[in-house]
């Protein structure tokens, strides 16, 4: 895959910074395809993602929102109970990961569980008023309103 090389870009532009990011983000192949997960629409400004963290605790696990990303990284503690036991067959993957989401404007992270191995983390799109659409009213104009004279002076133009 091509690789772009956007410096350039960055030294001459203002506030683009986070678009170069994502473009930077998207055509990288650092994505790797662990642990799996599913990004699900509930509603009508509803989210959730769920990633399969089966073999992970509550504890080895955190979350965290910051600005428009979203991190969830989970990461192995030694095991407790202190037997090391000889492994035949691994296919349960106990390792580290990150995963990060990029989160639209106004998306924000209500809250998250952990159900029988799955991860769920719930959000919600909250639009601020006055980012809202508006409707605006349309009056009914008077036929006298449409010919009064604002300025005298166009009066003795007229005449």
């Amino acid at each position: 895959m091509t690789r772009y090389d956007l410096t350039p870009f960055y030294r001459s532009t203002v506030g683009f910074d986070r678009l170069f990011s994502l473009l930077d983000q998207a055509t990288g192949d650092t994505a790797s395809g662990y642990p799996p997960y599913n990004i699900e629409r509930t509603g009508e400004n509803d989210y959730r993602i769920s990633v399969a963290v089966s073999g992970f605790s509550q504890a080895e696990l955190s979350i965290v929102a910051k600005e428009n990303t979203l991190t969830i990284r989970g990461e192995k503690s030694a095991n407790e109970n202190g037997a090391k036991a000889e492994v035949l067959y691994r296919g349960i993957a106990a390792r580290a990961f990150e995963r990060a989401f990029q989160l639209a404007d106004f998306v924000h992270v209500k809250n998250a569980s952990l159900e029988n191995g799955l991860l769920h983390v719930h959000l919600v799109r909250e639009i601020p008023e006055a980012k809202k659409p508006r409707s605006i009213p349309i009056g009914i104009a008077n036929a006298t309103s449409a010919t009064q004279v604002v300025d005298a002076s166009a009066e003795k133009v007229a005449a």
